[in-house]
C-alpha cells in the first residue's frame, strides 16, 4: 500500500510517525512522511517531504505559550499554518496514496484524503478529539469534572473554525473542492499511549484505538564518547525539558543540579530548545551539559529523569523504568504530571513557576521511593506492540 504520512508540531509530535514510517516500510509499504522542517528528529532512511513549517522556529520566536501565539498569529503563526496547510495538500496529491494518516493538526488532511477517495485515519499523541466521562481533555481543564468532563472537548474543535479560512484557501487546489462540502470522519483514530499510563476509558467508541506507545524497536543510536564516559561515573539523573524554552533557563538549571547534589547524583543536563541552561558558577566534573541525545540510550542507567510532561518524554521514561520528576509548562503536561503521580510512579508535579532547589530537592526524594512501580511499569511496557498494533489497523482502513 501507498502511505501518506502527515504530522506537525515539535520532535515529540516527528518521531512516532517517523517510528510508524519506518515499520510500513520494513514490511514493503510504500511511505511518504511530510514532516515540519528542523524537526529535531531522526528522520534518515525515509522519504520525506516539508510541510514548510519550522516549529522551533515559532517558538524560539514567540515563547510556547498559547496567549503569546494568538498575540503573534499575524507575524508567525498565521503565516506558518497558511503554507503548511497547503504543503499538506500539494505534497498528498502528489503522491497518491491509499490511505492518509494524520496529525490533529493537519488540519487539510480529511478533505485532500476525501478528493482522492482514500480513508483517512487520524492519530492523537495527545487524546484530545475523543470524548470520555473518565478524565477532561488534557490541556484544556487541569482537574477532573465528573460528568462534565466530555463537554471539555468541544474545545479542541475551535482550532477547525479559526483556520477555517487557511484550510479554504489551501483546498481550494483540490478538484471539485466546495467549502459547503463536509469532511468525512476519519476511519479510525489511533491514540499511541500505553495501556499502563492511561487505560482504556470504557466509552470511547470502537473507531478510536489505545494502541500502546509507539516505539522503534530497532534501538537508540549510542550517545558520544563524552556522555558515555559520563555516564559510567556513578549514580545520575537525566534533565530536559524539550522543546519547552519560556522562562529562565539558568534558574531551572541551578535547581536541578543543586538538587541532584543534595542527593549524591550527578546530572545529565539536556538544554534542548533552550528550556535548561548551567550558570558557571556551578560547573564541574559532576555535570555533563549536551543539547540533546537519544533518551533511550541513556535512561536505563538513571535513578530518575527530570523532564516537562511532554507524552514522548513520558512514555519513554516510563519504558525505561525510571521513576519521573515532572514540571510542566503547558498543554498535556500538567495532565500527565498528575496522571504519573496517581500510579505511584512521581510525586506530584512541581509547577514551572514554583521551582525552586528545595522544591526539587524533595521531589527527587519522593521519586527516588517510586524506582520499584517504575520498574514494574516499565516491563509491561516494553511487552507492548504498539507500532505492529497502529500499523495493522492502518492497513485495514
Amino acid at each position: 500500500m501507498r502511505l501518506m504520512l502527515l504530522t506537525a508540531g515539535s520532535r515529540g509530535d516527528v518521531e512516532p510517525f517517523a517510528a510508524l514510517a519506518r515499520r510500513a516500510a520494513a514490511q514493503g509499504h510504500e511511505v511518504r512522511l511530510a514532516a515540519p522542517e528542523n524537526p529535531g528528529a531522526d528522520l534518515s532512511g525515509l522519504d520525506t517531504v516539508s510541510l514548510e513549517v519550522d516549529f522551533q522556529r515559532l517558538i524560539g520566536t514567540q515563547g510556547a505559550s498559547p496567549w503569546t501565539a494568538v498575540r503573534h498569529y499575524r507575524t508567525e503563526v498565521g503565516p506558518g499554518m497558511r503554507r503548511m496547510l497547503a504543503a499538506a495538500v500539494r505534497e498528498t496529491l502528489a503522491f497518491r496514496p491509499d490511505v492518509v494518516v494524520h496529525h490533529p493538526k493537519v488540519l487539510t488532511a480529511p478533505a485532500v484524503a476525501d478528493a482522492l477517495g482514500v480513508p483517512h485515519v487520524v492519530v492523537e499523541t495527545v487524546p484530545v478529539l475523543t470524548p470520555t466521562r473518565e478524565f477532561p481533555a488534557p490541556g484544556v481543564v487541569n482537574r477532573d469534572l465528573g460528568p462534565f468532563n466530555r463537554f471539555t472537548y468541544a474545545a479542541t474543535r475551535g482550532a477547525g473554525r479559526m483556520f477555517r479560512r487557511d484550510i479554504e484557501r489551501a483546498c481550494a487546489q483540490l478538484p471539485g473542492f466546495s467549502s459547503d462540502a463536509a469532511v468525512s470522519a476519519p476511519a479510525a483514530s489511533l491514540v499511541p499511549i500505553s495501556p499502563q499510563l492511561l487505560p482504556r476509558p470504557a466509552d470511547w467508541p470502537a473507531t478510536t484505538h489505545l494502541t500502546g506507545a509507539w516505539h522503534d524497536d530497532a534501538g537508540a543510536p549510542q550517545p558520544g564518547p563524552e556522555v558515555l564516559r559520563f555516564l559510567r561515573g556513578g549514580a545520575y539523573l537525566v534533565a530536559g525539558f524539550g522543546s519547552m524554552a519560556v522562562g529562565d533557563p539558568l534558574a531551572r538549571g541551578r535547581a536541578v543540579v543543586e538538587a541532584a547534589r543534595a542527593h549524591g547524583l550527578r546530572t545529565l543536563l539536556l538544554t534542548g530548545w533552550g528550556g535548561l541552561a548551567l550558570p558557571d558558577a556551578l560547573r564541574g566534573d559532576d555535570v555533563h551539559v549536551v543539547r540533546s541525545v537519544p533518551l533511550d540510550a541513556v535512561l536505563p542507567g538513571a535513578a530518575l529523569a527530570v523532564h516537562h510532561g511532554g507524552a514522548g518524554t513520558v512514555h519513554t521514561v516510563a519504558r525505561a523504568g525510571v521513576p519521573h520528576v515532572v514540571v510542566p509548562f503547558l498543554a498535556d503536561q500538567p495532565f500527565w504530571g498528575r496522571q504519573l503521580h496517581r500510579l505511584g510512579l512521581a510525586p506530584a508535579p512541581v509547577p514551572r513557576k514554583r521551582l525552586t532547589t528545595e522544591r526539587l530537592t524533595a521531589a527527587i526524594a519522593e521519586a527516588l521511593t517510586c524506582a520499584t512501580t517504575a520498574e514494574r511499569v516499565g516491563q509491561g511496557i516494553r511487552r507492548e506492540h504498539g507500532l505492529q498494533t497502529a500499523l495493522d489497523i492502518v492497513l485495514s482502513c
